[in-house]
């Protein structure tokens, strides 16, 4: 749990880099990647977890610009990275300098349950975490590599002496 907000903006700036990284490796084509028939696309879903950052903040009383036209996803791989990496940036800012250590430990209503502004932002953290993990999925299937977020792709395993498992 966060206790500091420069606790908070270290994590977020290291979790930011790790999915700008993830984001980067899309294409244009990959973003109309889905599931399933019904399902979200991965743009949509960059595109979601991305937009959802100043809403999320906004809810809970940072004052933070929102994106215009969230519902429209856009049709470029870039501007999605482009945007993550901007709004990533402003969100880090605006904590900084809106919240305090204090600030912390005030207790909201998340969700229809109390928690604390430290959770609140932990639990914003963990959303990206979600999304990011069905992005490196599409990409997958999109027949992209994906970024190695916590370890290595299996492509690169052999970098680190480890053999692919069997098929």
């Amino acid at each position: 749990m966060y206790v500091t907000i420069s606790d908070f903006v270290a994590e977020w700036k290291r979790e930011a880099a790790l999915t700008q990284q993830v984001l980067n490796g899309l294409t244009d084509a990959s973003l109309q990647q889905k599931v399933y028939g019904e399902g979200r696309t991965l743009g949509r879903i960059a595109w979601h977890f991305t937009t959802n950052i100043p809403e999320y903040l906004s809810e809970f009383g940072i004052t933070i610009e929102q994106i215009p036209n969230a519902e429209e996803v856009p049709a470029s791989a870039k501007e999605i990275a482009d945007t993550f990496a901007e709004i990533s940036d402003r969100a880090a800012r605006a904590i900084e300098e809106q919240w305090t250590d204090a600030s912390l430990q005030a207790v909201q209503n998340a969700f229809g349950r109390d928690e604390s502004n430290a959770s609140i932002l932990m639990g914003l953290i963990k959303h990206i975490v979600h999304h990011r993990g069905q992005v490196t999925i599409l990409m997958r299937q999109a027949g992209l590599k994906p970024f190695g977020v916590y370890g290595p792709p299996k492509e690169d395993w052999i970098h680190f002496g480890v053999e692919q498992p069997p098929q």
